[in-house]
């Protein structure tokens, strides 16, 4: 069978960065499914591109199909044939159906009885006839976060196309998308190459391009904005921010890439760092310079798709643009300065949150409520003053002029103005910790001011927007509350801060006035979270489960239950007393309602050893249990269940606990009550019985 490769590129209006990325990504996957779907064997599949193409590249492509075989079943015996044996008009419509004669149908046993089947055979067609079909569909498949029309109602796609590449070899593919038709013809790079760019074959592509001043394959381009920073580093002195995000975006926003070295006064270096970095990352995509100490340099690299005559031109235009950002900044950063963040507090009242839910002066106040309650659980005296404190100028900064121009460098600014307002290190550093962790993986707080206020504006927000019914609904969290889950699960891990979030909630409920429904949402998408966050750490689902129905709203302790349950799950006792436990359950929830008297009562006597053993074990490792569980020894718990395991094994081995004596079975139902009693001070046992059994 002849292989051949196909080409197909989709030429637009600049596409912007981040669509490009998700293409990247989905459209090998729908090329792959395709293909499978026609039954057309394939070899690499590779989507690139630049901000004006999309391209996709498929190397040895059979060009035929398969040919096909399949057996269908039909009608069963008692309907495809009549008294007399003769063919029913059930059967002569199920071999019209599959196109097959009526004397090539036969019989085939199934589960006992006859049914008709037909062999159907499909000859392999050109793989040339099928493409038209096949890439038309995968353009029209794209998805972006956002589409547009353009000329023909109907036709969407990212941006408006103005032409298409489609070669088979070097054979075109006819496709037809709104009103541009495929041709082998391109377009090189806006201002350094050709206007037109003929490409004689898919293989050939990639050079013509290169040649055109475009290069296609954003990988390359990565690379060549990377060596091209080292060998400005090396001539500077510096070092470029190591910034993964940051390259991707512009790899894909240029078709050649030219990194170049510029710079700013150095008087804009007075302004706080992240300002500097926001201004010239989000606004301008450079890449911020530090010196070999680490301390930000007046310097910039930037990234141009010109290899202009002369780049000077370029760097001028660049510093220009960036010099307008910072003076900007510089003027927000000294008028802010004039007046204190407590002075700005009134403002906040015009400042929404949610419509049902008040200003963001009332949410603070609410903040500062539950960070003094929370403090003082922490019982750490000095903390009280300091969390109070920030809680009460944990949002002034969103009505200064630079986070209003910037608002990514929310709680930056609080910090770096309440430093010069004279706050305390503590409380300052708490206005921008209140925002940690941003994202998985981010750092968190480094002190317990900045964790508290960042746990109660969270829990806030949680059981606010579930009081007002926006709890998240499949992709849609619009306020962040997973994000916001997360974040206090990984601080209090962090921090090693025992939070009891039920308390926290029932606060925050009774200032918002929530009912006894939303606090139980709220509490139970906080368990939810809570054992996803466990799941992700590699922890099981039965112990996780376990650890989130006991301690699902103190997320240490569930994670530290956890923990130390995980490492005694391999041990011999451990599986022993799981399946203790699930056998007391069982026999506990069959009882006749008679034997049900016997729970609660004590018995004297005993008639057996393994009786008196178990209620002897139980008098002593019931109490190291409650112990253990007061002061949150885990360890202390599996030590006392390990000393109980034995003897359960031994009292079911040694005696019929539905004995035929109503007084002996009162006795030893009496003990599994007690055993369940036990059991459920720690949690359901039953989820861990897929544990041990695996």
């Amino acid at each position: 069978m002849i292989k051949r490769d196909l080409l197909l590129e989709i030429g637009t209006e600049e596409i912007p960065a981040r669509f490009m990325t998700l293409v990247i990504d989905e459209l090998p996957r729908m090329a792959r499914s395709g293909l499978a779907e026609l039954r057309l064997g394939f070899g690499a599949v590779r989507v690139t591109g630049t901000p004006r193409r999309i391209v996709l590249y498929i190397s040895d492509l059979a060009d035929r199909q398969e040919d096909f075989e399949q057996t269908v079943k039909g009608p069963p015996r008692s309907r495809a044939l009549d008294s007399d044996g003769r063919y029913t008009k059930a059967a002569l419509g199920f071999a019209g159906s599959r196109g097959v004669d009526v004397s090539a149908l036969k019989f085939i046993e199934v589960k006992g009885a006859e049914y008709l089947h037909a062999v159907v055979n499909e000859t392999g067609r050109e793989t040339a006839g099928l493409l038209p079909d096949f890439l038309s569909g995968l353009i029209r498949g794209i998805v972006f976060p956002k589409s547009m029309y353009w000329e023909e109602q109907g036709v969407r796609f990212a941006r408006p196309v103005r032409w298409i590449v489609a070669l088979f070899d070097n054979a075109i593919v006819p496709v037809r998308f709104g009103n541009v038709v495929s041709g082998a013809v391109s377009r090189g790079h806006r201002f350094m190459g050709p206007g037109t760019v003929k490409i004689d074959s898919a293989g050939s592509y990639e050079t013509a391009m290169e040649l055109a001043s475009v290069i296609v394959d954003h990988r390359r381009r990565k690379e060549m904005i990377r060596d091209g920073i080292a060998k400005i580093e090396r001539e500077l002195g510096g070092v470029a921010d190591d910034d993964p995000d940051l390259l991707e975006e512009n790899a894909q926003l240029v078709e050649y890439p030219v990194p170049f070295l510029g710079s700013f006064e150095k008087e804009f270096l007075d302004i706080p760092e992240e300002v500097l970095i926001a201004t010239m990352k989000k606004n301008q995509r450079y890449f911020p310079v530090r010196d070999r100490s680490g301390r930000l340099m007046a310097s910039f690299i930037g990234v141009s798709n010109n290899k202009a005559r002369d780049m000077g031109v370029v760097r001028d235009g660049s510093e220009r643009v960036l010099r307008a950002r910072l003076y900007d900044a510089a003027f927000f950063w000294n008028d802010d300065r004039r007046v204190t963040l407590e002075s700005r507090l009134p403002q906040l009242d015009h400042v929404l949150y949610q419509e049902s839910l008040g200003s963001i002066r009332d949410k603070s106040e609410r903040v500062r409520s539950l960070a003094v309650w929370l403090a003082g659980e922490i019982k750490e005296p000095s903390l009280v003053p300091s969390a109070d404190r920030a809680a009460l100028l944990s949002k002034a900064d969103l009505v200064t002029g630079m986070v209003f121009e910037f608002p990514e460098v929310q709680g930056v600014m609080g910090r770096e103005y309440a430093k010069r307002d004279g706050e305390s290190p503590e409380v300052a550093d708490a206005l921008f910790e209140q925002y940690l962790p941003r994202f998985a993986g981010d750092k968190i707080p480094s002190g317990h001011v900045g964790a508290v206020i960042g746990i109660c504006d969270r829990a806030d927000s949680i059981m606010a927007i579930h009081k007002v019914g926006l709890s998240p609904t499949g992709s849609q969290d619009p306020y962040g509350l997973r994000r916001a889950a997360r974040g206090i699960n990984e601080i209090v891990w962090g921090l090693g801060i025992d939070v009891d979030m039920g308390g926290l909630f029932k606060k925050a409920a009774d200032m918002l006035g929530a009912d006894g429904d939303s606090f139980s949402k709220a509490a139970d998408f906080c368990r939810q979270r809570l054992y996803n966050q466990l799941r992700e750490k590699g922890h099981g689902h039965g112990t996780a489960s376990l650890a989130v129905s006991s301690m699902g709203l103190r997320p240490l302790q569930a994670l530290r239950m956890l923990e130390v349950f995980d490492e005694a799950s391999g041990e011999p006792w451990f599986e022993s007393l799981v399946l203790s436990a699930v056998r007391v359950s069982n026999i506990l929830n069959k009882l006749p309602d008679g034997d049900r008297a016997a729970q609660g009562r004590s018995f004297a006597e005993f008639t057996s050893d393994q009786e008196r053993a178990l209620s002897e074990a139980l008098d002593v490792r019931s109490a190291e249990v409650r112990a253990a569980l007061d002061a949150n020894d885990w360890k202390g718990v599996c030590s006392a269940l390990s000393g109980l395991s034995g003897v359960i094994s031994g009292f079911f081995d040694g005696v019929m606990v539905m004995d035929s004596d109503p007084a002996v079975r009162a006795s030893r139902v009496g003990l599994l009550f007690r055993c369940r009693e036990l059991f459920d001070s720690i949690g359901d046992f039953s989820l861990l019985k897929q544990t041990v059994t695996a």
